[in-house]
């Protein structure tokens, strides 16, 4: 593909990647040299719990953003992408999961990689958690550099700029204190002593600051008076100023982040440019609800896990519901990972055929960095669900009989993202469809069409029985020779009476790859009231 589609791309990354550039020809004017500096893209994370679906969707995303940024590029500009753990924050509260919680409760505000790993297998909670997140990054195959916030902390990385927000404390405040409310203006400051006397991350005001010797004075938990270096990890910034700072202290140029930050961004990048820095491109996502439309929670247990994802889909169709609309809202539920594995392999399948511009729009070339595989399966997610339940399959070998009879060119060896697809239609089907089976007993003019159609089905021709589209006409023909007047209606009849729900894939495409004489019995079943 050349440059000047990526240019005229209207898809969501190449049009970041395009502020990007942008942003450095506004550099380039301004008389800014960056040297080989690279651009850097930035995600953040905070290790007090498990890394989750949020956390995947940041990094995929803007891993998008990256790929985009050096196909417009071509690769000449040299890109980073650094996943930074706020690992030196307090821990608020234990988590109810870890082992012996209870052993925790005396470490409660101290920062996460001065608590002791409840599971024993490193030298901190904080460890334990990073080394989690970077296995979680590293299964999925992302390109990143990891950064512990308080190996940077300590080893004097933020000093500069620790030592900078200490010379512009009054203008640090002055954006501040108009956010907070009055009881926590009169007590406010950007800067948390780490206690000396109980290692705690302490929230306390400043009795006085001295930029000349680079510190800061306060009343220590014993009572003591306190006069500490802000550099050297001794204090760390509150989470505010510390956005901002991040962003001037590691020069990033990209970074993208949940709406609940949106009101905060204004805040991050005036403080980024009191610190010297250029605040970098932003991007707001929108955040995922529940299937009731109320916003996923952590604590609530009201959302999907990617662990829960992967257990029923590929990870493609993960990233695809992560590609589509990121600043729309979506509901985040089960029932919408079959019609996202469809979806993917809908675009698999289109991008073979599209010219270079739909490709660059293409959902899969930014999945794949350009890349996409050809292999498309020969039959659709939806319709191997349909499958197991018509066969009461219990595992894909019993699919495969059908699959193969469809399509006999294909086989589990050589077609393995089709062999995954079976596995995953009886593992969904028998946790989420089968439970939820409604059957009915048919009215008299869907039970004389349902009649009809298997007489006609015991019919077919050999040379119709794998067509899907002949298959479709007949059943067209039944609905309008018993006279439906919505025909929506008569194929809506066909699935709850004889699959036990409402809606399903094209049936004449089911009866191809099921089989008209088993279509016919399975019809037959259902009118004699006879339903697995």
């Amino acid at each position: 593909m050349t440059v000047d589609t990526y240019m005229s791309s209207k898809a969501w990354p190449f049009e970041q990647a395009r502020l990007i550039l942008k942003r450095l020809d506004i550099e380039k004017r301004r008389g800014i040299d960056r040297g080989d500096k690279p651009v850097v893209f930035e995600t953040g994370y905070g290790p007090s719990g498990l890394p989750h679906i949020g956390t995947f969707g940041e990094v995929v995303r803007t891993t998008m953003v990256r790929n985009a940024f050096i196909a417009l590029t071509e690769g000449k500009i040299a890109t980073r992408l650094i996943c930074v753990s706020d690992d030196l924050d307090g821990m608020r509260k234990v988590p109810s999961t870890v082992p012996n919680p209870e052993s925790l409760e005396s470490y409660l505000q101290k920062p996460l990689t001065d608590v002791p790993d409840p599971f024993g297998t490193h030298d901190s909670y904080g460890a334990h958690m990073n080394a989690r997140l970077r296995a979680f990054l590293d299964s999925f195959g992302f390109e990143y550099e990891f950064m512990s916030a308080t190996e940077i902390y300590r080893s004097g990385g933020y000093d500069k700029y620790l030592l900078r927000a200490l010379e512009k404390f009054d203008d640090i405040m002055a954006v501040m204190l108009p956010t907070l409310g009055e009881e926590r203006r009169a007590t406010y400051s950007p800067f948390l002593p780490i206690s000396p006397s109980t290692g705690r991350v302490l929230y306390v005001p400043m009795k006085s600051v001295d930029a000349k010797a680079g510190t800061i004075t306060f009343d220590d938990e014993n009572g003591s008076e306190v006069t500490l270096p802000v550099t050297g990890g001794h204090v760390k910034l509150q989470w505010k100023p510390d956005f901002g700072m991040r962003w001037a202290a590691l020069g990033v140029d990209f970074e993208m982040f949940g709406k609940d930050h949106q009101d905060n961004a204004p805040i991050y990048s005036r403080i980024c440019k009191i610190l010297g820095g250029e605040a970098p491109v932003q991007y707001v996502y929108e955040l995922f609800l529940d299937e009731k439309g109320e916003k996923i929670s952590k604590s609530k247990g009201n959302g999907i896990s990617v662990e829960d994802w992967l257990a029923y889909a590929p990870q493609e169709s993960l990233s695809l519901f992560n590609f589509a609309k990121p600043r729309a809202a979506k509901k985040l539920y089960f029932d919408v990972i079959p019609k996202t594995v469809d979806e993917y392999f809908q675009h698999l399948a289109a991008f073979s055929n599209q010219d270079e511009k739909a490709q660059a729009n293409n959902p899969v070339w930014h999945i794949h960095n350009g890349n996409p595989p050809s292999a498309v399966p020969p039959v659709t997610f939806a319709l191997l669900l349909n499958l197991v339940s018509a066969a009461n399959a219990s595992d894909r070998d019993i699919l495969w009989g059908f699959i193969e009879r469809y399509a006999p060119e294909a086989n589990p060896k050589d077609n393995p993202a089709l062999d995954q697809l079976a596995d995953f239609a009886v593992r969904y089907y028998q946790d989420f469809v089968k439970p939820n089976k409604a059957y009915r007993a048919p009215d008299a003019q869907e039970k004389s069409a349902l009649e009809d159609l298997a007489g006609r089905l015991r019919t077919v021709p050999d040379a119709e029985k794998t067509d899907g589209e002949a298959l479709q006409t007949l059943i067209f023909a039944v609905g309008k020779d018993h006279e439906f007047e919505n025909l929506r209606n008569w194929f809506k009849a066909i699935y709850e009476v004889c699959l036990g729900q409402s809606q399903g894939p094209r049936f004449g495409s089911f009866v191809a790859i099921y089989g008209p004489d088993e279509t016919a019995e399975l019809i037959e079943k259902a009118l004699s009231g006879v339903s697995e």
